[in-house]
This record gives C-alpha cells, structure tokens and sequence, in this order.
C-alpha cells in the first residue's frame, strides 16, 4: 500500500539558498593571494575557478615575468596554483588575476636576501645606453652605471656578455635594481692581495687629488699624500697616463671595493720618488719587507703591554663614527694634502682622530669623481629608465 501523505515542508526556497551562498560567500579583495584551478583555457588568457561566483580571468600578459607567447607556456588545464587578485570584480562579477605580480614580489624578496648576503650575482647584459647598461636579476631589470662598469670594450659589444656583479642599490618602492661590475672585480681581487704586498700596474687616469692604478683589472687609489715623502704640488709632476709603476697596497676596504695604494712607503730615502723613481722601484721588494716587519712589530707591541689598553678606561674616547662625516656629492671641495710633520706629532690618545683624516681626503677626492660619474648617468639616462621595469 502506497503511502499517501504529503512530504514535508521543509520551508527553505531557491530564494532561501541564495541568499545562504551570499551570506557564506568569500570576500575577495585586490592584492590578495589566493589558490585556483585552470578550467579552461581560451587564446590570450585563461578561466580560473578561486571559488567565486564566477570565474576569474587572468590574461596572457599577467601570466609570467617574462614574455610568453601562449597561455600553454605557463598553464595547463585542471592545475591548482596561487593566483594574485589584480582588480576588483567588473560589472560581470568577474576578479583579473596575476601570476605575473607573485613572481615580482618574489624576486624582490630573494634580490634582497641577495643583497643582505653580500652576493655575487652572474647575469648576460640584454641591452645598453648612454648611461650603463641593462641586466636581468631573479627576473627583473637592473641597471649597471657607467662608472660601475670595469671594462675596456664599448659598451655595445658588451651585448650578450655575462659579467659577475654586485648589488648596490635595492630600492622595491622606487622599482630600482643597481649593480655593480667594478666592485664584483675588486672583491675577486681582493681575495688574492694583501696589505704589504708590492704590484706592478699601469696609470690609467690622474686626478689632482692623486693617480689610478690599474692593477691586474681593477683600479687602485695611489693618492697624493702617498706618492712621496717630500711635497708635491700635482700627480702630474710624478706620472703620465700609461706610466707602468710600482706600488705597494697599504689598504683593502672590502666594503667599498676600494684598493689603496703607496710608493711613498717604497722610498729608501725621502723624495726618492720625485728624484730618482727608478732606485724606488728597485728597492721596492726590500722596503715592502721592512714596512710589513714595522707593522707585525707594532701589533705585537701592541699585545704584549695590557697596561696601556686598561689606562684607557680613564680617558674619554670619542665616538668612532661621530666625527665622520660623509661628504656631500656635488658640494665636496677637494682638501689640501694633510701636513705629515704635524700627523707624527699628535699624541697617542688622537691616534684614531689622525688615522682617519687621509680617509675623509681620500673619501671627499673621490666623492668628487663620483659626482661627475653620477651627474653624467643622470643626464644620460632618464629617471624612467632607471627603474626596474617587470616587463610584459
């Protein structure tokens, strides 16, 4: 016997159910990083389900950092991968998504563990101009300046070269990657010279605040005060551009990717470099060994009387960064050559203060240098073109 009765009601209409999905349905906002699934694939995008009322699309040029020519290239249909919301719904209820905008943010964020890391990068140079030349880091564009790049070819034939680089700029708000070829080169050289070391190298630029030394493809600093003991009005007066020299390294600042350099501590006598270069030259070896012998004793001087170091507790010791000041580029004048007679009779407890005087000279000549590389970059090269552009 059929049973008769009357189902139940239940009380719940399609209206009812509606409006359950829109009281449960998930808010999506632009900037939000969610996952979906390919479920179609058309000619110049692709359809993407994130669990939205309809479905997202994310168009080919959203797709990769780099250029693709086919969705095929980056998507398959039924993969499940995150998705960058892009824009808001349209007037269809449809989200734009990215894949290309994970990417970028990804790169930035490896391009600055790079930097904190102080690595050394490889990348083939895609393009150049007036002001550098151009690069690709972790997918994005980086620029190399002029000034940064340690080569002797034209830029243009640089054109498809791998060059090692160092970062020096990593600015994501401001979409700026700069690198540097000239500092990747001295690191490399760094590692194999020392302090005390005599090189042979080759004048390569004059300035007169002192000379360049090209020393095995990286530039050293022979600066003014450490050409020779007597006075010298002007570089000129010791070098010409092409001269093949002698010096002796008597500082590597990592750092900076600076290499300093002195026939001064060479002479065998005083002046010897403005009279008689070549008995410099000559005496080069065996005056590197007293220097190095001086400066092993004086550190084991230094060691061996505790005494001195506990005095110190008694005697107010200015800050060590507090009297450095970083010159202004553009504004910086070139100081005069420091007066040796008056640095030797400064007390010991200014010793700190003395040692960093040829440093702030040295810092605010190059400073100068510097400028003029950076004024001609600039007006090379638009301020548009400096920016790291994620490319389409």
């Amino acid at each position: 016997m059929l049973d008769q009765t009357k189902p139940k009601d239940v009380g719940f209409t399609h209206e009812d159910f509606a409006a359950l999905l829109d009281k449960y349905d998930y808010h999506f906002s632009p900037g939000d990083v969610v996952p979906g699934t390919v479920f179609s694939i058309e000619p110049r995008g692709a359809l993407i389900d994130i669990g939205a009322k309809t479905a997202a699309y994310i168009p080919l040029q959203e797709m990769s950092i780099n250029r693709v020519e086919s969705p095929e290239e980056v998507l398959q249909s039924n993969e499940t991968r995150e998705f960058f919301i892009l824009t808001d719904e349209n007037e269809d209820g449809q989200l734009t998504l990215s894949i290309r905008r994970i990417e970028y943010m990804r790169a930035w964020e490896r391009v600055r563990q790079l930097q904190a890391e102080d690595a050394t990068v490889r990348s083939q140079v895609f393009a150049t101009n007036r002001g550098g030349a151009l690069v690709r880091i972790e997918g994005l564009r980086g620029f190399i300046p002029g000034s940064h790049i340690s080569t002797r070819k034209p830029k243009e034939d640089l054109v498809a070269e791998e060059l090692p680089l160092k970062f020096l700029e990593v600015d994501e708000e401001r979409n700026r990657l700069v690198m540097s070829h000239r500092r990747a080169l001295v690191e490399r050289k760094m590692n194999r010279l020392e302090v005390g070391e005599v090189v042979i190298g080759t004048v390569r630029g004059i300035k007169p605040y002192g000379a360049f030394i090209d020393i095995g493809g990286v530039s050293g600093l022979l600066h003014i005060s450490e050409i020779s003991h007597d006075h010298i009005d002007t570089p000129h007066s010791v070098f010409n551009v092409n001269d093949e020299v002698k010096v002796m390294i008597i500082d590597l600042d990592a750092d900076r990717g600076r290499i300093s350099l002195s026939t001064k501590q060479l002479e065998p006598e005083p002046g010897a470099m403005v009279k008689n270069p070549d008995l410099v030259y000559e005496k080069a070896e065996e005056m590197a060994t007293k220097f190095r012998e001086k400066m092993l004793a004086e550190q084991q001087g230094i060691q061996l009387q505790p005494e001195k170091e506990e005095a110190l507790e008694d005697i107010e010791i200015p800050s060590a960064t507090e009297e450095v000041e970083v010159p202004v580029v553009g504004e910086v004048e070139i100081p005069s050559e420091p007066e040796e007679a008056e640095a030797e009779a400064v007390l010991a407890d200014d010793v700190e203060t003395t040692s960093e005087a040829p440093e702030e000279v040295e810092e605010a000549d190059e400073a100068d240098e510097v400028a003029a590389d950076t004024e001609t970059t600039s007006e090379a090269l638009p301020e548009e073109e400096l920016e790291v552009v994620v490319e389409s």
